[in-house]
């Protein structure tokens, strides 16, 4: 399987930023707009990684991240979370919600990089 990663993040800057920082590293990326757009485009499409916000309208990270889990094809795939949270209770929360990881905005692009491929071995 190549390298497909669904981005999913509200701000449309963020999405950007993200997408290009990773095509740039060489991975195949597909963006949505918050988590019901993610689900949707997930039910179709399998991608070996899913980076998502946490606070978004209509469905929001942990509730994304649950809906996936429960899916066949997501329930080894590594979901990282990108957030301007740092609570160790949202971290929890969202480790128990079967997220992977989590990565503070602001991200520096060589931090998320070397985490994505460590995450992805």
């Amino acid at each position: 399987m190549s390298k497909q990663i669904l981005v999913v993040d509200d701000s449309d800057s963020i999405r950007e930023v993200l997408a290009y920082t990773l095509r740039e590293a060489g991975y195949d990326v597909t963006t949505a707009v918050d988590g019901k757009d993610a689900l949707a485009k997930a039910e179709k499409k399998r991608f070996r990684m899913v980076l998502t916000d946490l606070y978004m309208p209509e469905m929001d990270g942990l509730e994304l991240i649950k809906a996936l889990r429960v899916l066949e094809d997501y329930k080894g795939v590594p979901i990282l979370f990108l957030t301007t949270e740092s609570q160790i209770a949202k971290k929890q929360e969202a480790r128990d919600a079967g997220a992977t990881g989590w990565i503070v905005k602001p991200f520096h692009a060589d931090k998320l990089l070397k985490t994505i491929k460590r995450v992805l071995r």
